[in-house]
């Protein structure tokens, strides 16, 4: 028996070796993949395997190590988290499991930085050692693939949930994003609707206070009726200056007051000085400022009040597109439209389209296909999302729908670098990622994978600097899959 020390102290709450056999002997026996073996068995690993002590802080092992010995943990507890990944354990180790490189493993380095959290005491066993070990004690063989499927399990059950987690984060900045932007337009409109409000009101009592007639009354109401009825939005900056221009020369020209206030609006509407010149002819120079001061404050708040129906619209139609996307109070099941599934991803995802050109080529009369709507949805997320990161959200995507045979054909293509030859067999592998550490976790495309054959369909890609795409075939008729 060996005895070795991690980061020896001048004083341990477990006691430095070597511990009498009788003791490493019976906490053997408690270590549950190990019941049930003979006493030589247990013998065997007690005399061939050095103890190993740490108190709680203490580091272990660290992210990229080779991996290179297998540990029975006799006392203690064992956090491990991985660098790029915050502080969060991924998995955690107590006293009565089997850890590290176990015989029959394809383990090749630490996943992460393994520290002890409480003072722990444990056995090693260097991987020159397990032929001896897996012949003296045949049982070793079973018990460690039995720990090798369940240490699999495991580790795939918290990276999907990680990888859910991830995706929701992502979804819920997306949606904020564009949230964010029609409610503080909505909040800034409404807000500059009640400041507005009270200047109409203010400038209705002066013009009430003119005391035209009932003629010039009618004009000035017919005036503003024309000018509403053709109203249009200036075609260029250049030509909404030339005509503020020429508006602000008029009314300085009319004793105006405070025409810079007045003229953006008039000038939004197209109004010309030739237009103004009907009013001119029975108004002086005040009464014209507070005519076309309450003209121009009627045509802020309209703006404004538009404004808002735009904003609010905006945020129903989010709303619509969540309820889409998640199929909300839905069956599993649906009739789908594969198209409106891409579009309402793409809403999901539009706070990373400001700098790309989505191109669309949809046959017309495309069938509707049975399937589970929202995880497709998935599909539809996480192969824009990589065509997103390959163009770093900016360039070109194309999206094609059209029949192929008796199956649909989707393809998703960007203008990005490419995936090599090379990589391309083993990007739908689980864990696989070319992404920078933290930035992914392997298993967007699996799920692709996945997801797509439990609808009895085909996923590819082919790849090649500046054209990349994902080829996604489903069966039109399910037969009765489901």
């Amino acid at each position: 028996m060996n005895t070795a020390s991690i980061a020896p102290t001048p004083e341990r709450l477990i006691p430095q070796g070597p511990t009498p056999l009788k003791e490493i002997v019976a906490a053997l026996k408690r270590v549950a993949p190990l019941q049930g073996m003979e006493e030589f068995e247990y013998m065997w690993l007690a005399e061939h395997g050095t103890e190993r002590f740490a108190d709680a802080g203490e580091t272990i092992f660290r992210e990229g190590e080779p991996a290179n010995e297998m540990t029975i943990m006799l006392k203690g507890e064992i956090h491990v988290r991985r660098e790029h990944a915050g502080p969060t354990a991924i998995w955690v180790g107590r006293s009565g499991i089997l850890s590290g490189l176990l015989p029959f493993s394809r383990m090749k380095t630490y996943g992460g930085h393994g520290y002890a959290t409480a003072p722990t005491w444990a056995l090693s066993y260097p991987k020159d050692l397990f032929p001896e070990m897996l012949e003296v004690v045949p049982s070793m063989t079973q018990r460690c693939v039995s720990v090798l499927l369940d240490r699999v399990r495991e580790v795939t059950r918290m990276e999907q949930q990680a990888e859910k987690l991830s995706a929701l984060g992502k979804l819920a900045g997306n949606l904020a994003h564009e949230l964010n932007n029609p409610a503080s337009a909505a909040q800034r409109a409404a807000s500059g609707l009640l400041d507005e409000l009270h200047v109409y009101g203010h400038e209705k009592y002066r013009l009430g206070s003119l005391c035209l007639s009932a003629k010039h009354l009618a004009d000035v109401r017919k005036w503003q009726d024309t000018i509403r009825a053709q109203a249009k939005e200036a075609r260029n900056q250049l030509e909404f200056s030339a005509r503020e221009d020429a508006l602000l020369t008029w009314m300085r020209g009319h004793d105006i007051e405070t025409p810079w206030k007045i003229s953006p609006e008039l000038t939004e509407s197209g109004v010309t000085p030739e237009q103004l010149e009907p009013l001119a002819g029975f108004l002086d120079g005040s009464a014209l400022t507070v005519v076309l001061t309450q003209f121009s404050s009627s045509l802020r708040a309209e703006n404004m009040a538009n404004a808002m129906l735009d904003s609010t619209a905006r945020i129903f139609d989010l709303i619509r597109a969540i309820k889409d996307y998640s199929y909300m109070d839905q069956a599993p099941i649906q009739e789908i439209d594969i198209p409106q599934g891409l579009e309402n991803t793409l809403a999901m995802l539009q706070s990373r389209l400001q700098h790309v050109d989505v191109a669309r080529r949809y046959a017309p009369d495309l069938p509707h296909i049975s399937a589970y709507a929202s995880e497709l949805n998935q599909v539809w997320m996480a192969i824009l999302e990589n065509a997103l990161d390959a163009i770093h959200d900016e360039g070109k995507i194309t999206l094609g729908v059209q029949v192929s045979g008796d199956m649909l054909l989707i393809e998703v293509w960007d203008n990005g670098p490419g995936i090599p030859p090379d990589l391309q067999d083993r990007i739908f592998e689980p864990f696989y990622t070319t992404k920078a550490p933290g930035s992914g976790l392997g298993l967007g495309l699996d799920t692709v994978q996945r997801i797509v054959r439990k609808h009895r369909g085909y996923v590819r890609v082919q790849s090649e600097p500046g054209a990349t795409c994902f080829q996604i075939r489903l069966p039109i008729e399910q037969l009765q899959a489901y």
